[in-house]
Formats: C-alpha cells, structure tokens, sequence
C-alpha cells in the first residue's frame, strides 16, 4: 500500500510491531496484519497437509492459536490508543466490524483444536508424544527466539 517500514520488532520480551514511516494508506496497513495473521499460518497448515508430511497436527495447532489470538486481539482490544484495534477504530472501523472478523476467527480456532490434545498426550484418547515432533517443536522455537533476541530491537 507503499507504506514505509522503518522498523520492525520481534523481540520475545516486547509486543511485535511494524513502526510505519510514510503511510498513504493506515486502514488497509493496519488490517493487512491481522489478515495475514492467519491466513499465512492456515496456508502452511494446508501446504503441510496436501504434502502429506508428518506431524501435520503442529501446523494445526499454531494456526488455530493464530486465529485465536488474532480473533481475541481484534474483537476485544482496545478502541484507543496505539495499538492496532486503537488505530482502527480512529479511522473509522466500525467495532461491530471488528467482531465480525474477530469472532469467527476465535471459533475457527477452536474449531482446528478440538480433539487434538491425544498428539500432546492429554485427554482420554491420549497418545505418547512422538519424540521427533517435539524435537522438532523445540527446535522451531529455539531458531524463533534466538532470531528475535539477536535480529531485532526491542
């Protein structure tokens, strides 16, 4: 939306943010994060699926805690202030537009993680952890918060 990117802020210890120089147009940056705050983690979901690789219930479970938080966030942040809900209500965006992104993410969330817990060995049909996929868990987690402790300001 030519948008100039100053910075942007992944670091583990604060909120993630993208600090905006020029921005021609705020209300389709401000919603662009959100939208690909979940359909980026759904589409690697999907890809995992279709390749048929294993362990396609880690994939799962990030995207449905993407739509969750992303749902939660933008339903019931604040209408104020610097954050993004903040930014899109002072241009305009009507809250019960918001909801109507919001609510049915948190539901689709919820939807991808019923009855997952037996890969994470919880509940009565729980399975034992496959020792690779939390390796490969652990792994993903570690490259994610090396990256943001050594790439980016806080």
């Amino acid at each position: 939306a030519g948008a100039e990117i100053e910075r942007v802020v992944i670091h583990p210890l604060t909120i993630s943010r993208t600090d905006l120089g020029d921005n021609p147009e705020p209300l389709a940056v401000v919603w662009v994060g959100p939208i690909l705050g979940v359909l980026l983690p759904l589409g690697v979901w999907f890809f995992w699926r279709i390749c048929r690789l294993p362990y396609s219930y880690l994939p799962r479970f990030f995207a449905g805690f993407c739509l969750i938080a992303n749902g939660c966030y933008i339903a019931f942040g604040p209408g104020s202030g610097p954050a993004d809900t903040g930014v899109m209500m002072s241009l305009g965006t009507p809250r019960y537009l918001m909801l109507l992104f919001g609510l049915p993410c948190i539901a689709a969330g919820l939807i991808l993680w019923h009855k997952q817990g037996k890969h994470f060995g919880i509940g009565p049909e729980k399975e034992p952890v496959a020792p690779a996929a939390a390796i490969l868990s652990c792994t993903l987690l570690t490259i994610a918060l090396a990256a943001g402790f050594l790439f980016s300001p806080r």
